[in-house]
């Protein structure tokens, strides 16, 4: 009996050190498989080095096992005007693009891209988003949309020409056929430009072809970094817009899985993208105008003005699309005029 008794204390002892190992090692225990994604960015592989994988890398890296994002670069899924419904329907989780030329149903989604005049420097985009007002509008507008979420819109380059005549005047536009983006486009063939869609990889054979004479998707920067400067000529220094306005978008229910620690990591990492494209391209426009390989062409100011003059016809006709377009144009207009009052550096006459 005392043996007995002896070995069932012993036994209580042990059961109960197996179970207080388990409980405190119970939260080191991966209980799930690892989440994985797959995101499908606008950029072709050697641009996507920069305005991507960086932060992608990052966030996989401070995961920790917990989730990895698997990048793939344009058009490598799906095609590029399709990815707001592969998102959608989910056959990737995460887009990095515009709206405008992923096909977005929002009504906003004319502002995405290339504005034309929207911003004139790079910090204009991340001012207008946080300070001004399209946040909130952005975040609105997506509520209505099932199946993607909005998670942030950030910076990137200007929008100039890149051509393989040289343009010194409005009527050296005319008949120039640039790829470009959608809303973009629209605007330039007011002044001649055809607009012309083409997968992002099949661009640069199209210069060599002739069957493009350039293209108006970027600064010099990208111009470069892409191989476009070794089959282009002249590089346009008057832009459409200051900087691109691009975004990171989820589809829902994959978002609404992750845990909010990884929500908020990745979040973070999409800061870290967002800072690093504003240095990157305001060391690189500068650089490659200076240092590359493009010979920069101007059209005269007092010619030009008659373009800025006919982008703000073209936000009228915007706004009058819906409700949220007219909001966003009154940003867009109360911004310019505030910029223009505050005067240098931020805007000079």
């Amino acid at each position: 009996m005392n043996k007995r008794r002896e070995f069932l204390k012993k036994a209580g002892l042990t059961t109960a050190g197996v179970v207080g190992a388990s409980s405190l090692a119970a939260p080191y225990v991966k209980a799930q498989t690892p989440i994985k994604w797959r995101m499908q960015t606008y950029a072709g592989p050697a641009l996507a080095e920069h305005v991507v994988k960086n932060a992608v890398d990052a966030f996989n890296t401070a995961a920790n096992g917990e989730m990895t994002i698997e990048l793939y670069t344009a058009d490598q899924l799906v095609p590029h005007g399709e990815l707001f419904r592969a998102l959608q329907n989910g056959t990737i989780d995460m887009a990095q693009s515009d709206d405008d030329s992923i096909a977005s149903p929002v009504d906003v989604a004319v502002f995405g891209a290339y504005f034309p005049f929207a911003s004139r420097y790079s910090l204009d985009v991340p001012a207008l988003w946080h300070w001004y007002g399209l946040k909130e509008i952005w975040e609105e507008a997506y509520k209505d949309i099932k199946g993607v979420t909005w998670l942030s819109t950030g910076s990137w380059d200007p929008c100039n020409a890149a051509t393989t005549k040289p343009i010194r005047s409005l009527a050296d536009l005319q008949g120039l056929r640039l790829y470009t983006f959608p809303t973009g486009g629209r605007f330039l063939s007011r002044f001649g430009v055809v607009p012309v869609v083409l997968p992002y990889e099949d661009v640069q054979v199209a210069m060599q072809t002739g069957e493009l004479d350039g293209v108006c998707w970027s600064g010099i920067t990208e111009v470069h970094t892409v191989g476009w400067s070794d089959v282009t000529k002249y590089y346009l220094t008057n832009n459409v817009s200051g900087a691109w306005a691009g975004s990171y978008f989820v589809n829902t229910d994959r978002w609404n899985e992750v845990p909010k620690h990884l929500q908020a990591q990745l979040k973070m990492s999409i800061d870290m993208s967002h800072y690093y494209r504003l240095h990157w391209y305001w060391w690189g426009e500068a650089h490659y105008r200076t240092k590359g390989k493009l010979e920069l062409t101007s059209i005269p100011a007092a010619e030009w003005a008659t373009v800025e003059a006919e982008a703000l016809k073209f936000w009228d006709e915007i706004a009058e699309q819906s409700d949220r377009n007219k909001r966003v144009v009154q940003i867009l207009k109360d911004y310019v005029a505030t910029m223009e009052k505050a005067g240098p550096p931020y805007r000079y006459s």
